[in-house]
């Protein structure tokens, strides 16, 4: 997603325009900032399926809680729909998916 300019006739508007467009374009860009996050996912002793909701590939996850200790790993590859998750225990974690 980028910033769109508005045409002005004002010089300094316009400058201030492409400039805050230079530096607001890459943090929109990076997906981490569409991130939507699944809270209270209980993962089981060994691989969970979860729906991820993204309605395209993923490119990332991270675990944003975690009720209690547990290796959790990604076992399948990104794919439209799904994140397969192993773990060495029965958790309960957030999850942010992008």
């Amino acid at each position: 997603m980028a910033l769109p300019l508005q045409k002005t006739s004002l010089l300094p508007l316009s400058l201030l325009q492409t400039q805050w467009k230079a530096q607001l374009d890459p943090v929109l860009a990076n997906p981490m900032t569409s991130m939507l996050i699944l809270s209270n996912i209980s993962l089981i002793d060994g691989a969970t399926v979860i729906n991820h909701k993204l309605g395209g590939t993923q490119q990332g996850w991270i675990i944003l809680d975690q009720q209690g200790p547990a290796s959790i790993y990604r076992s399948q590859p990104f794919n439209k729909t799904t994140l397969t998750l192993t773990s060495s225990a029965a958790v309960i974690v957030s999850i942010g998916v992008f």
